[in-house]
């Protein structure tokens, strides 16, 4: 009867069951030390059926990374359209409820964000290439909210795109690595992480929309 039920799963059904179990295991042994054996077992599935579904380790590897980088895109993505539905939200509160759902995310999928972080970037392309794709995308949303917040304070027009392009990088920068500090420190939540990089990072951008520059003292 087992058998009968798992032939009539649908196929994307048994494949994310499959990615489920691969993430699992690449986020917790990392790349190199995981095995297909491994994944299948924990899957519940035979190892040609992995492969027959997703060909190789290095495909079902980049297929983990691009679920897990659409997950986490799409839960900042919602609760920024979520935060600012009403009229007039401000850009401060939209970033504070997508660094909110960065590090709940983060917190929630510690495998993910392992797979995301850690493996991807350390085991050369494409794997690295994947993992660069979802920066860059969540930099560009953020470039918008720093845009955005510069236009409503009315800035000089010395604030240009560069210094916001490069603020949202420091930014993504700063929430990677503390989102890695936060689930390695027992107790810290995620309303707690997010706080900490909007008093860093808030308050000096406060400065730069009221025109007040940072300058090295001659």
């Amino acid at each position: 009867m087992t058998g009968a039920k798992a032939k009539r799963m649908p196929r994307a059904v048994r494949e994310q069951q499959m990615l489920d179990a691969a993430v699992r295991t690449f986020g917790q042994r990392g790349y190199r030390a995981a095995s297909m054996d491994e994944i299948a077992e924990l899957a519940g599935v035979s190892k040609p059926l992995v492969y027959l579904y997703l060909n190789s380790k290095e495909e079902l590897f980049t297929a983990c990374i691009r679920r897990e980088a659409a997950a986490l895109i799409a839960a900042v993505r919602d609760a920024v359209q979520r935060d600012a539905s009403g009229p007039g939200m401000p850009a401060d509160r939209q970033l504070w409820a997508g660094l909110t759902a960065f590090f709940t995310h983060t917190a929630e999928n510690p495998d993910g964000w392992a797979v995301l972080h850690q493996q991807a970037r350390t085991h050369g392309e494409p794997f690295a290439a994947e993992a660069a794709a979802m920066r860059d995308e969540i930099a560009a949303f953020v470039t918008g909210l720093i845009g955005e917040a510069a236009r409503d304070a009315h800035q000089d027009p010395a604030f240009g795109d560069r210094d916001v392009s490069g603020l949202a990088q420091a930014l993504v920068g700063a929430a990677e690595s503390l989102a890695q500090w936060a689930n390695e420190t027992p107790g810290v939540s995620a309303k707690e992480a997010a706080a900490t990089l909007m008093n860093f990072a808030w308050t000096g951008l406060g400065h730069l929309m009221d025109g007040q520059r940072w300058s090295p003292s001659r």
